[in-house]
């Protein structure tokens, strides 16, 4: 594209930000007002793995058939309109569902044009790159790839921007691909539009930051906000939307009339969701620094961000594998009070009695209703109904038989008041994921191109991302904490002090997960709130609420910028991902652990949010 052609703003929707979201959010976004681009996020970790056993029993499958179904409503607007949609959807087979599609253009007599980015997939390629010097050992443990070789069942390489754009070279109206990451989606379309260096590290940062912030879809317009009851309507929410401009700067919004909300705190909200070491946002185009970031209210459901700074990127692919890892059965019965509380607790003693532990890698008792998700930071009130909830883990399918065949017989030996709840649980197998690095030079992202009359054809082997220098450890946390210091009840011992109010009087909150590792993002409603919450909320007394739940170490991070403070848990989801027992898998709650913690709040302190509130 010529400068003369390049525009200096475009708009780019996100109409999902997981295999499973709003089926008519693409819809919503085409038709609800102008866009340049969309932007589609369907993978996770393990996505790809459940899409590689898809292939192995049809080699036609592998991909996300969900997003045929949703194109099919809006395959004429957008070749009408010049819309170009963007999405990771290919999974581990890009080159079937561009295939899927141009079955779908023949049923609607169009003729679309799709681009594949592919080569993220290295599974039959392992001992070749392992022969090349990659060691593929776990980049977050630091455990040695050998035992788990001979399971890997899925293993892809996080592609970004750049194959996106030389795509769009093409001038497609679909790019489809394989393993990109979620940012990377939404990069390369400004990198096509401006003509960005693919080295001009500020520029390609505040697009990493626009893509972070819309790829989640509604997190960042209402969606799982703090404030939800600030949410005039959840119906038909509105999916983002950003205004690009040519120098890196952008504003966040939605489409007019659609539900959900766009303000500073559902931004930085999202800003903080998964975020990491805010100051090494690692992609494989750039490394973003969160901690530079402004946001200014720029009118109803407009917000405006500027002042990214960007690193150079490593020299470094992430990994994402899976391999399977044994299996799991989680099974449960309701119990009704009066005394539900003391009820679940004479099951579960009953249950273990005759089952045993011993058998099992891993057992877990949650009382769901009770202490499920927050342990005793959620109190130790009794419930009217709790959900016993019993979990074991174990490499041999054939124990877990048994113990799944035990929970209903405890409705006929124990306490009385009992439900069943789905009857026998099945034992599953547990597909864990495997973190790793690789040198950029030892691979190349491909494209191709899918026509109705051509099929696939003129596949280009381009260059991989640009490598760099960028070493994550000038960036340490402000503050570490290994250990508890005190036991849980003295660690709770302000909750029921008359004069305490919960965090949530000063602050918003958003958690999710890295693998294992919990992120809890707290963000103070004023600059009083913020100072202290710094003194108050540190790494070591947030080890202490959370050692029920954490087994690793706390650090924290300070983000002024948005009056924020970033904690990471390690080991604090008993695996994470598919391995875990646990109800909150992905640590969704942790947040809604600090934010009802109670404790003395100067008189000053609140009242500053008050004002900041008027």
């Amino acid at each position: 594209m010529s400068k003369m052609n390049q525009k200096d703003v475009i708009r780019i929707g996100n109409a999902g930000g997981y295999w499973g979201d709003d089926p008519d959010a693409l819809r919503r976004q085409v038709r609800g007002g102008h866009l340049d681009y969309i932007s589609m996020d369907f993978l996770a970790e393990v996505t790809m793995s459940i899409m590689q056993k898809q292939r192995s029993h049809d080699p036609k499958l592998g991909y996300a058939r969900d997003f045929i179904n949703m194109l099919e409503e809006v395959l004429p607007d957008i070749l009408t309109n010049r819309t170009r949609i963007i999405t990771n959807a290919g999974g581990v087979n890009p080159q079937g569902c561009a295939e899927a599609i141009m079955a779908l253009g023949k049923k609607l007599g169009l003729k679309p044009k799709v681009a594949i980015v592919h080569g993220d997939d290295i599974l039959a390629d392992i001992k070749t790159l392992q022969s090349k010097g990659c060691d593929f050992r776990n980049m977050e443990s630091g455990a040695d790839f050998a035992p788990v070789a001979p399971r890997i069942e899925s293993a892809n390489i996080y592609f970004g921007a750049a194959p996106v754009a030389e795509a769009l070279k093409w001038e497609p109206d679909i790019i489809i691909t394989g393993r990109v990451t979620d940012t990377g989606i939404t990069v390369g379309a400004m990198l096509h539009e401006f003509g960005w260096s693919t080295t001009d590290w500020d520029k390609l940062a505040a697009g990493v930051v626009a893509g972070h912030i819309i790829e989640c879809g509604t997190q960042s317009t209402g969606g799982n906000f703090t404030d939800w009851r600030k949410i005039k309507s959840f119906k038909d929410m509105g999916f983002p939307v950003l205004e690009v401009h040519r120098d890196g700067s952008f504003v966040v919004t939605k489409h007019p009339g659609t539900g959900g909300l766009v303000s500073v705190d559902t931004v930085r909200e999202q800003l903080f969701y998964e975020m990491g070491n805010p100051h090494a946002y690692i992609t494989p185009d750039v490394v973003a620094d969160f901690a530079t970031i402004t946001l200014r209210q720029d009118g109803p459901d407009r917000v405006r961000v500027t002042g990214v700074k960007g690193y150079e990127p490593t020299p470094l692919y992430k990994v994402s594998m899976a391999y399977s890892d044994g299996f799991k059965s989680l099974g449960a019965i309701a119990i009704s009070g009066p005394d539900a509380r003391a009820k679940a607790e004479a099951f579960s003693e009953i249950f273990w009695e005759r089952c045993g532990r011993d058998d099992f890698t891993e057992t877990s008792t949650e009382y769901f209703g009770w202490n499920a998700c927050h342990r005793s930071l959620g109190g130790r009130d009794d419930g009217n109904e709790i959900l016993l909830r019993l979990g074991a883990r174990c490499a041999d399918e054939k124990k877990l038989r048994r113990f799944g065949k035990l929970i209903p017989s405890l409705i006929l030996s124990g306490p009385p008041g009992v439900c069943v709840i789905g009857g026998v649980p099945k034992a599953h197998e547990i597909v864990s994921y495997w973190p790793a690095l690789m040198p950029k030079s030892v691979v190349r992202p491909k494209i191709a191109l899918c026509e109705i009359d051509k099929g696939i054809h003129s596949e280009v082997v381009v260059p991989p991302e640009q490598s760099g220098k960028f070493d994550a450890a000038k960036f340490p946390p402000e503050q570490a904490a290994s250990k508890t210091s005190c036991d849980i009840k003295f660690a709770m011992k302000t909750q029921e002090h008359p004069e305490a109010h919960p965090l949530s009087t000063i602050c918003l909150g958003r958690s999710g997960d890295k693998g294992d590792m919990a992120n809890i993002g707290i963000m103070a409603r004023s600059p009083e709130a913020f100072t202290f919450l710094e003194r108050y909320l540190t790494a070591q007394r947030v080890k202490d609420l959370f050692q029920e739940l954490c087994a690793g170490p706390v650090t924290r991070y300070r983000l002024p910028n948005m009056l924020g403070l970033n904690f990471l848990l390690d080991e604090a989801l008993g695996g994470g991902g598919t391995v875990t027992l646990r109800t909150d898998a992905q640590g969704k709650t942790f947040a809604q652990a600090l934010l009802r913690h109670r404790t003395l709040i100067p008189r000053e302190v609140i009242d500053s949010v008050t004002s900041a509130g008027e």
